[in-house]
């Protein structure tokens, strides 16, 4: 049932649990819904409600992710998306308008990224026991590893925009981890919107939508973590609102072997899981699958780089690198107008 595994997202710590013990209490009262999808937590927090609205937008919300699981999860076999995978070489597949939607925005990030996004990488990420492929945490053979690296190309992916479909010219094997949850972010917001809620905070394992204001006069808080296993500790706060956030990191989910920590994140152009100083990167978006899919691109360039792309794209970007003295925060230009000086002189961002 996990539709995620390349990327896990850092659980980026909502300030309603970090400042809970402020004196001062907010004027609204929020209640919060909850349940586990994707192999990891869903949370949506609102203003309290009647006990049948509230399980109403339960069962809503519960549908809605089950359906991005239906059409996206790489850990059913029933999945759309593993039915793609199965359609022979060169044969166009008919897509629902939500998995289009996302392997069009897909491809658009692995060309701008120049292929260190692309969603044709499942084989490697299969490889590396980091996918639902069930192998053991070991260094590939050099041999499996360049056939297996052969297979990527997001080139080799064609899209149909009307009626929506698409075909595999090459034998990949697509895995939607890096923006599916982000997609799904957008779908729970998208139905709550609908409902008439203004205001609201989705959670889907770390990935948030801030809609609206927490309370009155008070924006969404969240806390982005400094990169430590096994603690939870924020290292910034971020006021946001009607805004997007998404982190991707190297030491939540990875594997060690002949003294090395190999990350589950795989550089789609090595083969290799990443090895550079970059412990998390954070993006701000109106949506979260940019985000989403934009954090997985950045992660895998690495610091020099990753900022390089944010500035010719306009992204809203935090890094956190392992500086030869502790922790060292860098922002993009994007994201320096948006955090605005008071906050950005507490940062105290850094030049590359």
């Amino acid at each position: 049932m996990r539709l995620q595994q390349i990327r896990l997202g850092l659980i980026l710590l909502i300030t309603l649990l970090l400042l809970g013990c402020q004196a001062k209490e907010p004027e609204t009262t929020l209640q919060r819904l909850e349940g586990q999808i994707f192999g990891t937590f869903w949370q949506v927090t609102f203003a309290a409600q009647t006990p049948e609205q509230v399980q109403t937008w339960r069962l809503g919300i519960e549908q809605v992710l089950q359906q991005v699981d239906a059409q996206m999860s790489t850990y059913r076999q029933d999945s759309e998306l593993m039915q793609l995978n199965r359609q022979p070489l060169g044969e166009w597949f008919s897509l629902s308008p939500e998995l289009y939607q996302v392997l069009a925005l897909s491809q658009q990030i692995a060309e701008a990224s120049h292929g260190q996004f692309d969603v044709t990488v499942g084989r490697l990420v299969n490889l590396w026991s980091f996918g639902p492929e069930q192998r053991p945490l070991a260094i590939p053979e050099p041999e499996l590893l360049s056939q297996r690296l052969s297979q990527v190309g997001y080139q080799y992916l064609e899209l149909q925009e009307d009626p929506p479909a698409a075909r595999r010219m090459q034998d990949f094997y697509i895995d939607l981890s890096g923006v599916a949850k982000g997609f799904a972010v957008d779908e729970v917001a998208r139905y709550l919107a609908a409902q008439g809620l203004e205001n609201f905070l989705v959670n889907i394992g770390g990935d948030l939508l801030a809609k609206g204001q927490r309370a009155s006069d008070q924006p969404w808080r969240i806390g982005i973590e400094v990169p430590h296993e096994g603690v939870q500790e924020a290292q910034h706060i971020l006021a946001i609102q009607d805004m997007s956030v998404a982190t991707s990191g190297d030491y939540r989910n990875y594997f060690e072997a002949e003294g090395v920590r190999f990350s589950h994140t795989i550089d789609p152009l090595s083969g290799w899981p990443i090895a550079h100083n970059l412990a998390s990167v954070t993006v701000l978006a109106p949506d979260n699958a940019h985000a989403d899919a934009w954090a997985t691109a950045l992660m895998v360039q690495g610091p020099k780089v990753g900022l390089q792309v944010a500035e010719t794209e306009n992204l809203k970007v935090l890094m956190i690198v392992r500086g030869q003295e502790g922790w060292e925060t860098y922002v993009s230009t994007a994201m320096a107008a948006y955090l605005g000086p008071e906050k950005l002189a507490e940062i105290q961002p850094l030049s590359m």
